[in-house]
C-alpha cells in the first residue's frame, strides 16, 4: 500500500492554469519534473541560456549529450551503409555498372523525395562517368511506382539497370517484367513492405520485415545517399576514381537529401536532423544552379530554414509531379544552365499557383462534406471524402488541410470514370495510417494500397467507399481517441514580448533544425493585451499584442480566419489573453525583424472569451 502512494503521479497542472483554449485544448508544461531537473542540469554544467535548456530538456537531451546534439555530426551519427540489408550487394552492382559503362535508368516517384533522390543518384552516376536515364512517372496516367509500359520502354532505350527510388517495393509485376527481358534492378526505398519482395538484385529497404538496421526513419533521399556512399566505396576500393576521374565530394548532396527529407515530413532526429542541418549550411552557399532558381522564384533572399523546404520550395517541385510534368523538378535538379533552370523554376511557379487554387477549391468542398458526416459534435475516427471533379494531383494537400482541420486522420479521394477512384490519407501523431490502408489490402477493401505511419495512398472501387470508411473507424477508433485525449498543447516556456527578438530566434536555432519529431519550440506570452487583429491575405489573421511594459509583439495566425482560433482573435480585440506561438525571423530589405506565428489564444480574465 505504502509502495502505490508514493509512485502515484502528481497531478498535471495546466501551462498558466489554461484548460481550455480558443481551439480547445488544455496547455501543459513540456517538461514534467524530471525534464525540470534535467534543464537545470544542463544550465548549470553546459553554461546554457534557460530557455534553450529547457528546450534540450524537452526533447530527451541529457547534460553530457549537449555539446553533440548541438552540433550533430554526420560522420559520427551515420551507420556503414552495410547494416542495411541487401545494401552490399546494391552497391556492387552499382559500381559493376559503372565499371563497365552501363546504360542505367533511375525511376523515381513523382513528389519532392522522389525528385531529389532520382537526381541524387543520377548526379553520382554522371560524376562516374554514365548517363543515366531519369523516368519519372506521370501521376495521372501511370500512377506511383514502376509500371509494366515503362519498364519495356527503358529496355528498349538500352537501360541495363533500373535503380528505383522511393518507390519499387511492392511492385512484383513490374519488377518481374525486368526480369523477364534481361534488366537487373535495385530497389531503395522506405515505404511499408510486404513479405514478398520483388524479384531484384537488391531490395535496400529498412522497413523490409527483415532489416535490423533500424534507419525506418529515414526518407528515400538519405538511403539513396547511403547507396551511393556504399558505392563510392566500392568503387574505391577497385581502384576506379583516378586523377582523370577523380572521386566526388558526397557532402555535396546533402542539400538534396535536406529538401527532400523535410518536404517528406521524416522526422528530425538523430541522423535526419543532421543531414538537414548540414544540408541547410550547403543551401546557403547557393551552389546548385537549379535549387538557386527555385529560390529566387519563392523570392527566398535569406539563409533557408526547414519550413523554407516544406513551405517554399517542396510545393513548387510538387506541383510538377501534382498538374504538370513529373520530371520537372528531379530535371531542375541536376541542370547546369542558369537560363534553362530560371525557365523551369518560373514553371514550377506557375504551375503552383494553379495548383493553390485547384487546392482551394477542393479543400472548401471537402469541408463541407466532412463537417456533414462529422457533425455538429464532430464524432468519428477519421475524415473520408470523395468527389468526382477533384484533381488527383491536389488529394494528399486536401487530405493535410482536412487533417489539421479536424484533427484526425483524413483521405480525400477522387473518384475517377468507371469504378475506381484513387486518394490519399494524412495522420496524426501516434496513428499509424500505413498499416492501416496494409491491413485494408490484405482484407480485399482495396485495390492497391500503401505508405507510412504518417501518410498513405489508395486505389480502390467506388462501391467499396462506405466499407473502407467503417473500416477505418473500427481499426483506428481506439488509438485515434488516445492521441486526441493526449492533444494537449505543449508550452516550452514564457516569455514577455520585450524578449521576442532576432536575438531569441538565433539562441533558440540552436537546438534546431526543426520539424517533424523535432517540434519547434512553443512560447507562450502571458496576460498580454490584444491591441489589434484583422484579415490579411489569403485567411489569415494579423495580430498585435501589448505587454504592460509597453513592447510590442506582431504576430500573424496562418489559415485561421473561419476557424476557432481566428475567431478568437477577431472577437477578443481589446483584452487580455494568454497567447501562445513560435518565433521566426522574418528578413525584408536586409532587415530582421521578429514575428510570432500563432498557435492558439486562451483568456487571461476572470469573465473568460467572448
Amino acid at each position: 500500500m505504502l509502495h502505490s502512494l508514493l509512485t502515484v503521479e502528481p497531478p498535471v497542472r495546466p501551462f498558466l492554469g489554461v484548460e481550455r483554449s480558443a481551439t480547445g485544448r488544455a496547455w501543459r508544461d513540456r517538461l514534467d519534473e524530471r525534464g525540470t531537473q534535467r534543464a537545470l542540469a544542463i544550465v548549470q554544467r553546459c553554461g546554457t541560456p534557460e530557455l534553450l535548456a529547457r528546450i534540450l530538456a524537452g526533447r530527451n537531451v541529457e547534460p553530457d549529450a549537449v555539446d553533440a546534439y548541438l552540433d550533430p555530426a554526420i560522420r559520427r551519427l551515420m551507420p556503414d551503409p552495410h547494416v542495411l540489408t541487401a545494401m552490399e550487394a546494391a552497391a556492387a552492382r552499382l559500381a559493376d555498372a559503372a565499371e563497365r559503362g552501363e546504360c542505367v535508368a533511375v525511376f523515381g516517384d513523382y513528389d519532392v523525395d522522389g525528385a531529389t533522390s532520382s537526381a541524387l543518384v543520377a548526379l553520382f552516376l554522371r560524376r562516374a562517368g554514365l548517363d543515366p536515364i531519369v523516368y519519372i512517372p506521370d501521376r495521372l496516367f501511370e500512377g506511383y511506382g514502376p509500371n509494366v509500359e515503362a519498364v519495356r520502354a527503358l529496355a528498349a532505350r538500352g537501360a541495363r539497370l533500373i535503380v528505383t527510388v522511393d518507390c519499387g517495393t511492392t511492385s512484383i509485376e513490374p519488377l518481374a517484367e525486368a526480369q523477364k527481358l534481361g534488366v537487373d534492378v535495385i530497389v531503395i526505398d522506405h515505404h511499408l513492405a510486404d513479405e514478398a519482395l520483388p524479384p531484384a538484385v537488391a531490395v535496400v529497404n529498412p522497413n523490409r520485415l527483415d532489416d535490423l538496421s533500424g534507419l525506418g526513419q529515414l526518407a528515400a533521399v538519405g538511403l539513396a545517399l547511403m547507396a551511393v556512399v556504399a558505392t563510392n566505396r566500392e568503387l574505391r576500393r577497385r581502384g576506379f576514381w583516378t586523377a582523370l576521374r577523380p572521386e566526388p565530394d558526397l557532402l555535396e548532396y546533402l542539400d538534396l537529401v535536406a529538401l527532400g527529407t523535410v518536404a517528406d515530413m521524416a522526422p528530425l532526429t538523430g541522423l535526419n536532423r543532421a543531414f538537414v542541418r548540414k544540408g541547410l549550411l550547403a543551401m546557403r552557399r547557393r551552389e546548385r544552379i537549379g535549387l538557386t532558381a527555385l529560390m529566387d522564384v519563392a523570392r527566398l533572399s535569406g539563409p533557408p530554414e526547414p519550413w523554407h523546404l516544406g513551405f517554399l520550395l517542396g510545393p513548387r517541385i510538387n506541383a510538377g509531379g501534382r498538374i504538370g510534368r513529373a520530371d520537372l523538378g528531379a530535371r531542375l535538379m541536376m541542370l547546369d544552365d542558369p537560363v534553362e533552370a530560371g525557365s523551369i523554376a518560373a514553371e514550377l511557379d506557375k504551375l503552383n499557383r494553379e495548383r493553390q487554387a485547384i487546392e482551394q477549391a477542393a479543400v472548401a468542398e471537402g469541408e463541407a462534406e466532412a463537417m456533414a458526416a462529422l457533425g455538429l459534435e464532430e464524432k468519428g475516427a477519421v475524415v473520408v471524402v470523395a468527389a468526382a471533379n477533384w484533381h488527383p494531383g491536389v488529394v494528399g494537400l486536401v487530405a493535410a488541410r482536412l487533417k489539421e482541420r479536424f484533427g484526425r486522420p483524413a483521405f480525400a479521394i477522387a473518384l475517377e470514370p468507371g469504378d475506381r477512384g484513387t486518394g490519399s490519407g494524412r495522420s496524426i501523431l501516434g496513428v499509424d495510417l500505413g498499416h492501416a490502408v496494409k491491413r485494408a489490402v490484405a482484407e480485399g477493401l482495396l485495390i492497391k494500397g500503401g505508405g507510412h505511419a504518417m501518410a498513405a495512398g489508395v486505389t480502390l472501387r467506388k462501391s467499396a467507399l462506405g466499407a473502407f470508411r467503417a473500416f477505418l473507424e473500427a481499426a483506428l477508433a481506439d488509438t485515434v481517441e488516445a492521441a486526441r485525449r493526449d492533444s494537449a498543447l505543449r508550452i516550452d516556456g514564457a516569455v514577455a514580448a520585450a524578449a521576442v527578438t532576432p536575438d531569441l530566434c538565433h539562441t533558440l536555432a540552436r537546438a534546431g533544425p526543426y520539424g517533424a519529431g523535432n517540434p519547434e519550440p512553443v512560447l507562450a506570452l502571458p496576460a498580454h493585451a490584444l491591441v489589434y487583429a484583422d484579415e490579411v491575405g489569403q485567411a489569415h489573421v494579423r495580430a498585435r499584442f501589448r505587454a504592460g511594459d509597453g513592447a510590442i509583439v506582431e504576430a500573424i495566425a496562418f489559415r485561421a480566419v473561419g476557424q476557432a482560433l481566428g475567431r478568437a482573435l477577431l472577437d477578443n480585440r481589446g483584452r487580455r489573453v494568454h497567447a501562445a506561438g513560435c518565433v521566426a525571423l522574418d528578413r525584408w530589405q536586409g532587415a530582421e525583424r521578429v514575428q510570432f506565428r500563432l498557435i492558439d489564444i486562451a483568456s487571461a480574465e476572470p469573465n473568460g472569451m467572448r
